[in-house]
């Protein structure tokens, strides 16, 4: 015989394979003898009958056998034969199939051992041929079922992963209902309602068409829908065909004519023996549940229900903790003259939803305002309590008049006081609307953001003590204050700590971006306050509490006939002085002066730097025209010293003290007065011509 004929049988076409899962009747077992050397092939009758060959059929040769296997495994038997002949192995085994003359393809198992002589070679292949579908077709089986038993598994790992990160009911229904959440059930549509008082509420749709269940969001727990009969009865049902549904519930079988699925699985929901609510889940394409489907589905209504049951306790719990903390925080704010304010309260997004933020505005005497933001330390409802007794304590001190750093030792000490180991920071400030005097404290707190007139931001430098209870603690209960002066039309934004904390970067990035929002920001307190909401707490998700004061100072424009500017110049701050002198000349331009642009930028420098270098703070400047009786403009910088400038005849060689002589030699008038706590350099320059006095 040929050699091909010898090596393996040959190919012949191939039909296609039944599923294996089919059966058979044919089983036996026949025995075959490969003649190598001659090249012949003996099969007995058993072995005839797996190949289902006739006697007519059988040449006796490979190529006889090959009409009845399928091309490719020819090459693979082929291969393997081949193998062992050329190896050190002298047995083999494999599965092929047999195309039977019916059409049928059968699954077919052979085995052998390779027979060599004296010297080694090959001589003679005895084996085996059997019928193995139905052997194949039960590993099939099995196969399928472990499969499924897999996809089941996967099924209820992926619910409870999605699940376990949900902490309130609305969490619970996104997990159910969002991307991917379908799939991850292995259902295409799902329904899923709680129990409320004496009904049942659908919370979440998901899936085609069934978003006209929604028509019935509230259903009586009375038996006459499947989904309240489910949760009273506390059983599951499965049903596999909707419209013999709809004839036992009469209620529901317009919608469910209209909703395109064939099967549901109604699933009560039951945690701490008590049914919370229930679970739908839809199905296309399915004809029946099978006992592993079932627990399946069973399993996953007991992950939903323990999911729910504790969602509805965190709610709970944060309805309170919140309900708390609002009645610790003012009910109202008290409106002012001369400003406005508007505050905002933001609560962290996890835990408890609660935390240690206040803000308060206090009425002071002498028609001053006392403003206030702190943080205890915490985020639970002990730091809800702390600060409401803080807040209170705080504004009682305030309130008997105190200056601000007796305010704040006293807050200290009341803390310290009480029985906890928490503290505070806080940021304080008396404001006189009237004259814009700030006396600002700080107790381990973030200082204040102000914005001028001309847009720019600010964060003055005020000097600060220790944190609220650890001051006493470490008896040093020492608060110093800061003057700052707030003009007419500029800001002050007060925040804690959480505004300006963004994770996995610096505070101070988060400064920067918060005096850019402000900047950017509309000139009202409520709209500016609304603006830095939207911006910031938007932006990186504020996983701390926040709270928010924005004071404003009226604008004192002056009026038509009369107007007026003022600003405020920091100390040690040259890109002030460079706004106020452009502010100057273009207030000028348009009260139609500006021809005394120049005359004025000069005495107005010299009268700022003069207070900046020799006082222990900022300067207010303003401009104003007086009209009567000839138009003309004055010029005030007010400072906090009392000490009263004097002029000064410098020498040739002195360097300064000629500041006055300019103001002098420019101005029609100038003179110093009183005012409060400091003193004001005034100028004025007549637009129609000037004669020097001094006053």
């Amino acid at each position: 015989m040929a050699a091909a004929e010898r090596d393996g049988p040959e190919p012949v076409r191939r039909s296609p394979v039944t599923g294996p899962g089919e059966r058979f009747a044919l089983n036996g077992m026949g025995s075959l003898e490969w003649d190598l050397v001659a090249g012949t092939v003996v099969l007995d009758e058993a072995a005839m009958k797996v190949f289902d060959l006739g006697p007519q059929d059988f040449d006796g040769t490979v190529a006889g056998i090959g009409l009845r296997v399928p091309p490719e495994d020819g090459l693979r038997l082929t291969d393997i034969v081949e193998g062992v002949l050329a190896g050190s192995s002298d047995t083999y085994g494999a599965y092929f199939t047999v195309r039977r003359r019916d059409g049928r393809d059968q699954w077919t198992h052979t085995a052998g051992r390779v027979l060599r002589d004296d010297s080694g070679q090959p001589e003679r292949i005895v084996g085996i041929v059997r019928d193995a579908t139905a052997e194949l077709a039960q590993a099939t089986l099995l196969r399928k079922l472990e499969a499924a038993r897999a996809q089941q598994t996967t099924i209820v790992q992926r619910t409870t992963e999605a699940l376990s990160r949900a902490v309130t009911v609305d969490d619970v229904t996104a997990a159910l209902t969002g991307a991917g959440a379908l799939e991850r059930l292995g259902a295409d549509g799902l329904a899923l309602g709680l129990v409320e008082g004496g009904s049942v509420k659908i919370i979440a749709l998901s899936g085609e068409s069934l978003e006209i269940l929604g028509e019935r969001r509230f259903t009586r727990l009375d038996g006459s829908l499947p989904l309240s009969h489910t949760v009273l009865t506390r059983q599951a049902r499965f049903v596999t065909s909707l419209a013999e549904l709809g004839d036992e519930f009469p209620l529901l079988a317009d919608y469910l004519n209209r909703i395109r699925y064939d099967a549901a699985a109604y699933l009560p929901l039951i945690a701490q023996a008590k049914a919370i609510g229930g679970l739908v889940l839809f199905y296309r394409r399915r004809t029946e549940f099978s006992p592993e489907e079932r627990n399946l589905c069973l399993g996953l209504a007991g992950i939903v229900a323990q999911s729910l049951q504790r969602a509805l306790l965190f709610d709970q719990e944060r309805e309170f903790a919140t309900g708390l903390q609002a009645s610790m925080l003012p009910r109202r704010i008290p409106e002012i003259s001369g400003g406005e304010i508007a505050v905002r309260y933001h609560a962290a997004w996890s835990g408890r939803e609660v935390g240690g933020d206040w803000y308060d505005v206090i009425s002071l005497p002498r028609d001053r305002v006392g403003v206030v933001v702190g943080d205890v330390q915490g985020h639970d409802t002990h730091a809800a309590a702390i600060m409401g007794q803080l807040r209170i304590a705080l504004r009682a001190y305030a309130g008997e008049g105190h200056p601000p750093s007796t305010v704040l030792a006293r807050a200290s000490r009341f803390l310290a006081e009480l029985d906890t180991e928490r503290f505070a920071t806080c940021m304080y400030a008396q404001v006189d609307l009237e004259t814009g005097g700030v006396r600002a404290v700080r107790a381990g707190h973030l200082g204040p953001l102000i914005r001028h007139t001309d847009g720019r931001t600010g964060w003055p430098k005020v000097r600060g003590g220790l944190p609220l209870g650890l001051a006493s603690l470490f008896e040093y209960e020492e608060f110093p204050e800061t003057r700052l002066d707030l003009v007419p039309g500029e800001t002050l934004v007060l925040c804690t700590d959480g505004l300006v904390e963004e994770p996995g970067t610096t505070i101070t990035a988060g400064m920067d971006a918060l005096a850019q929002a402000v900047r950017s920001g509309p000139q009202g307190a409520a709209a500016l306050a609304d603006h830095l909401s939207d911006r910031l707490w938007e932006r990186w998700g504020s996983g701390d509490d926040v709270a928010l004061l924005v004071l404003r100072r009226a604008p004192d424009p002056g009026t038509h006939r009369a107007p007026r500017i003022h600003q405020y110049v920091h100390q040690a701050d040259p890109e002030g002085l460079s706004e106020a002198r452009y502010a100057l000349r273009q207030a000028l331009r348009d009260w139609g002066m500006p021809e005394l642009a120049d005359d004025v930028e000069v005495a107005a420098g010299e009268l700022l730097v003069n207070a900046l270098l020799h006082t222990d703070g900022g300067a207010v400047l303003t401009m104003e025209v007086l009209p009567e009786p000839v138009r003309r403009i004055r010029l005030w910088v007010k400072d906090r010293s009392s000490v009263w400038p004097r002029r000064r005849t410098p020498g040739e060689a002195a360097t300064t003290g000629r500041g006055l002589l300019l103001v002098d030699a420019l101005a029609t008038h100038w003179g110093v007065e009183s005012r409060g706590d400091g003193k004001a350099v005034w100028c004025e320059f007549d637009a129609a011509g000037r004669t020097r006095s001094a006053g």
